[in-house]
């Protein structure tokens, strides 16, 4: 099942059912109005959303259907009462900490890194995305994440996994110029972390079939940077599952329906396959070189990501964004 928020001048949005293919989608209003309610409800909404979407891939002539358009899209979840990304790609944080010489984490090989972000304001996939300065070293970062259910306080990571009620794929936007200073505090991410973007569909993990595998995400995350390519790191490479991740949130408290989990960004040993943010690869240009040649985002500039199964599928669609100085982002 795949689902999307269409714009209605409400916080939350308007639910839809997307088709497999991504080509049309259908209002599921009559089941829950939004997707934060379906998932606080999701015994009673999951049979009547999962009939809605069955009905949709079998009709091409559904009443009520129409063509899926991206650019009307929210975030899936526009909003939430959670968001906490992790580092769970390690090949990302050992290649930080050779480049800048830095101590490393004690247990990061054993004990997740997360930090909890904003969850009020998700952006939909084709929004301008407002920033308030170049100069703050702007970076993207293709992540791939989840949203769970209720989790009680102490969860394993196998009743953990089985919280899973969606998969997602973002773009966690960060403020270079600003992350050091917030890191050294201890206090965390706070100023250097924008609002997260995401992909127009969530889905249910059972629309990737194989490519749902071990708690991972086993796509591939396409990324160009004004059209050129940048990336294709693969989501298998996760050292830490998403059940080891939300179990790692849930250690001293339980977590509301409609948390979402980020993985941190994708990132593969060896390079070949490029990086999914900028900072990954001044990092390696520093290591190979002796200094970064790649300068961070300017005003203008756009990012596409699509993660993509080994047939070429794109099952959350894209994300493609133009960055913007933030007076005119707050017009747009």
């Amino acid at each position: 099942m795949k689902l999307a928020t269409y714009r209605n001048g409400q916080p939350d949005g308007r639910l839809m059912v997307v088709s497999r293919d991504l080509t049309r989608a259908v209002d599921a209003g009559n089941v829950a109005p939004n997707l934060l309610h379906a998932l606080q409800h999701w015994d009673d909404a999951l049979p009547g959303l999962q009939r809605l979407s069955e009905a949709l891939d079998a009709a091409a002539d559904l009443p009520g259907a129409e063509a899926f358009d991206p650019a009307r899209c929210m975030a899936p979840l526009p909003r939430s009462f959670q968001w906490c990304d992790g580092s769970a790609f390690l090949n990302h944080g050992h290649l930080m900490a050779r480049a800048f010489n830095t101590p490393p984490i004690p247990d990061f090989d054993t004990i997740p890194v997360m930090y909890q972000g904003a969850a009020d304001d998700f952006l939909g996939p084709c929004e301008p995305v407002p920033m308030p300065d170049e100069a703050l070293g702007i970076d993207f970062e293709g992540e791939f994440g989840v949203v769970t259910g209720p989790v009680p306080m102490g969860a394993t990571p196998e009743l953990a996994g089985r919280a899973i009620r969606l998969l997602v794929q973002l773009n966690d936007w960060s403020l270079r110029a600003l992350a050091g200073r917030e890191a050294r505090s201890g206090f965390g991410f706070l100023q250097a972390k924008p609002s997260t973007s995401f992909a127009p569909v969530a889905l249910t993990p059972d629309e990737l079939g194989e490519d749902w595998r071990d708690g991972r995400v086993q796509l591939a995350l396409e990324v160009t940077w004004n059209e050129e390519r940048f990336g294709r790191p693969h989501g298998g490479e996760m050292h830490y599952s998403f059940g080891e991740l939300i179990a790692h949130a849930a250690r001293t408290r339980k977590l509301s329906a409609g948390t979402i989990v980020g993985s941190g960004t994708v990132s593969n040993a060896g390079g070949e396959r490029g990086s999914a943010c900028i900072t990954e690869r001044r990092v390696i240009e520093i290591l190979e070189k002796g200094a970064p040649v790649t300068e961070f985002m300017r005003f203008g500039d756009r990012v596409r990501m699509c993660a993509r199964s080994a047939d070429g599928a794109a099952p959350f669609g894209a994300i493609e964004q133009r960055v913007v100085p933030a007076a005119a982002g707050a017009q747009a």
